[in-house]
């Protein structure tokens, strides 16, 4: 398999983001090369540009005609949430492979219908957990899954922006519950979701709050969450504590995370996105520089240690390693998150909803 044909909606932050990297998988050593056959989106003008910067052959306005085109194999679904469930259905019942951005769903029965869909059509399915592929979040799953430290009992996360601090800010799609689903906890919370279930376990119970700190924009009501914290329930015993907001002062995209285990900690920053810090059962911590020819992801770039890669390269990964599951060459699972894993977050952002609105914990069912 040489060539797959690539058919993209969304020309915006996501859009550009995976633009960027299906361009680069042309000129690295990948299972199949991308052939970038439409993308699409609503603005003429803006997707023109798209179309010219990154190389698409053809820029469309109705995603209908491109998961019926017979040159597309696979459909990227990189536009906002209320696009995520038609688009992807669509294109599954044409018989493609898919990749949906997070969340899956706005809600956890929209995010179950797709996985069962997909499932049913016996299409590679997968669900874009971008920092998955960052080489220290890999890493770090190679040392829990080694033992390096031992069974894990407490994990961290804060996802910190201030996006939404300001009231001034037009109501764009992530400020409507029927077009994002929720504020920060899809937003921002379904990346910690993940990391907590691919680090450390699956949550059975979570306890949270949210705020809203700004409830009105352009006139209308702004109906869901800017903030929340959750402490959640993991199986086999692990606790943990989730906070993210999109009004957090001044602060940019400050992601992190610290993972405890029975022998170990190690901990995470994406302002450092190169390095782990691991502390053994000495309590002497260590700088891990992951920039080694030998470490996770780095195989395709350069020859020598040090030579650091950034975040957006993350998608670099992320679809090579699609790339490799539709070709055959292994499975998206248990490294990339397919739509079961998509759905399984789905589950426990609804839970973090529910325990917010009633002010009880609530089990992730």
């Amino acid at each position: 398999m040489s060539e797959l044909g690539f058919a993209l909606l969304g020309h915006g932050f996501m859009g550009a983001a995976h633009s960027r990297a299906l361009h680069a998988l042309r000129a690295i050593d990948a299972p199949a090369t991308p052939h970038l056959v439409s993308i699409c989106g609503r603005d003429r003008s803006a997707l023109e540009a798209a179309r010219a910067r990154y190389g698409w052959a053809e820029a469309v306005t109705d995603w209908r005609k491109q998961v019926a085109d017979p040159r597309v194999q696979v459909f990227d679904n990189a536009a906002p949430n209320d696009l995520h469930a038609e688009p992807t259905l669509a294109a599954i019942g044409h018989g493609l492979h898919v990749l949906c951005e997070k969340p899956l769903g706005r809600c956890a029965a929209e995010a179950r219908r797709l996985k069962q869909e997909a499932e049913r059509a016996g299409v590679v399915h997968m669900c874009g957990f971008n920092l998955r592929f960052l080489p220290a979040v890999r890493l770090a799953r190679e040392l829990v899954e080694r033992g390096e430290l031992g069974e894990p009992v407490h994990f961290r996360a804060r996802f910190l922006a201030s996006s939404a601090l300001r009231a001034d800010q037009p109501r764009t799609w992530r400020f409507a519950r029927a077009a994002a689903g929720s504020g920060a906890v899809a937003d921002l919370g379904s990346h910690l979701v993940d990391l907590v279930r691919y680090l450390a376990g699956e949550p059975v119970r979570v306890s949270a709050a949210t705020r809203t700190f700004v409830a009105e924009r352009g006139g209308e009501p702004v109906d869901v969450d800017d903030a929340f914290s959750a402490v959640v329930e993991l199986e086999g015993g692990a606790m943990g504590t989730l906070e993210a907001s999109r009004a957090a002062g001044r602060r940019g995209n400050e992601c992190a995370f610290q993972l405890d285990g029975t022998r170990g900690s190690l901990s995470f920053d994406v302002d450092r996105l190169n390095e782990l810090e691991l502390i053994t059962e000495r309590k002497q911590a260590r700088r891990i520089d992951v920039t080694d020819p030998s470490d996770p992801f780095m195989d395709i770039w350069w020859p020598l240690p040090g030579h650091a890669i950034g975040w957006g390269d993350s998608f670099v990964h992320e679809l090579r390693h699609l790339l490799a599951a539709v070709a055959g060459d292994g499975s998206v699972r248990p490294h990339g998150a397919d739509f079961e894993d998509g759905h399984r977050c789905a589950l426990t952002c609804d839970a973090i909803l529910r325990s917010a609105e009633t002010g009880r914990s609530q089990a992730v069912a």
